[in-house]
């Protein structure tokens, strides 16, 4: 594993003049190759319309598939393209059928648009929601998992790294537990594509859903699923157009046999392009090398965030990546988020709408959130933390 090269990356990242930015896991600073990507397609539409800068452009934005199955280690028949992480993760869910009594397990740390999306489904159809515990480390309780399984849980479904932490839940146990029991499982992976090494084999997923916008660092409005192959012919999609079905008859259609069957014909060209070039910049720096950067900077953040008088590090888990969340003393977070700004420092403020249960099991109104990158720099986090200090 060749360790990250700090300087290049900065030098390829144009937003390192400009700003210190720590809210990665909103959305990253683009690399140049991403922007050079968006910006010269983009310019190509201008130039000789939108139809044909697409044709020429077929053969990229096709690549985009093998790119993301290297990422996942997947076949790229099992890769869907689509607007976000959300509707991603929605095309997938929608796409099963519950009954009375069908029960979904989810995790405690469930995001937001998830957890109404299983309790929009539990009210139309009776089917029923349940977040497995957590263990004594704030993670999905593994044990607690297989003592709730029985022949109505229809579905698992968990994020991988929650919004409001840096805690990583422990996706692979899920999978194997998932597997042994022939539960379908579908992973949120929106905050761990691009900061953590994935492979769909190793996790046991069978679906999993990803933005382009956070750690891969490409433009926002992108997104892809992973359908395993052997689940793809028992999903049907909630929607339907041309490019996922063929109409075959006045009163018949076929749906595809592939992935693509979750996708919509119309889409962003000069962004699909973008976020295949940033998979393509991941894959290039190495996601191990990538992972061993960003959690040895969040703990160094952490170690940093520890020393400062009335702040307290919130990060649960047994594995923790590279989100920081942390609380001050007197201070509200969007408050701080805004004094941060106003010095050139980007980070989030966490609020419980985004991870209900979670944060009122914590007794928690707020977190700030700082979530690094491997192109952040030590000398970064120690103005992170002065300026922090100052601001306390």
């Amino acid at each position: 594993m060749t360790p990250i090269d700090l300087e290049r990356a900065r030098a390829e990242t144009p937003g390192c003049a400009s700003v210190l930015h720590l809210d990665n896991a909103g959305a990253a600073l683009m690399p140049a190759p991403v922007l050079e990507a968006v910006q010269g397609h983009l310019a190509l539409e201008a130039q000789i319309g939108g139809y044909e800068a697409a044709e020429r452009a077929h053969a990229r934005s096709e690549a985009g598939y093998d790119s993301v199955a290297r990422l996942l280690g997947c076949r790229r028949e099992e890769v869907a393209f689509v607007e976000n992480a959300t509707r991603a993760w929605d095309m997938a869910f929608y796409a099963f059928r519950f009954a009375r009594g069908d029960r979904i397990l989810t995790s405690v740390a469930e995001y937001a648009s998830n957890y109404i999306a299983f309790l929009q489904v539990a009210r139309h159809t009776g089917a029923l929601v349940e977040p497995v515990p957590n263990d004594e480390s704030g993670q999905l309780d593994v044990a607690a998992l297989e003592r709730l399984l029985d022949r109505h849980v229809k579905l698992i479904a968990i994020t991988h790294v929650p919004t409001n932490g840096g805690l990583v839940n422990p996706a692979a146990a899920v999978g194997r537990v998932a597997r042994a029991a022939g539960v379908p499982f579908l992973l949120d992976a929106c905050q761990s594509a691009g900061q953590l090494a994935l492979d769909v084999d190793a996790l046991g997923c069978d679906l999993l859903s990803a933005t382009g916008r956070k750690y891969l660092r490409g433009p926002r409005g992108t997104g892809f699923l992973y359908v395993r192959e052997s689940l793809l012919e028992h999903l049907e999609p909630p929607f339907l157009d041309l490019h996922a079905a063929t109409w075959t008859a006045p009163d018949a259609y076929t749906v595809r046999a592939d992935a693509r069957r979750f996708e919509t014909w119309e889409f962003n060209v000069a962004d699909r392009l973008g976020l295949g070039a940033a998979v393509d910049y991941a894959l290039g720096w190495g996601l191990q090398a990538i992972e061993a950067r960003v959690k040895a900077l969040a703990e160094t953040l952490r170690g940093l965030l520890a020393r400062l008088p009335g702040v307290q590090v919130r990060d649960l888990g047994a594995e923790r990546c590279g989100i920081v969340t942390f609380t001050a003393e007197g201070h509200d977070p969007a408050g701080l988020k805004a004094a941060l700004a106003q010095r050139g420092i980007n980070v989030t403020a966490a609020s419980p709408a985004g991870a209900l249960l979670d944060m009122r099991a914590r007794g928690l109104t707020g977190l700030v959130r700082a979530s690094v990158h491997y192109y952040n720099s030590e000398a970064e986090l120690e103005r992170f933390a002065t300026v922090l200090r100052e601001l306390l």
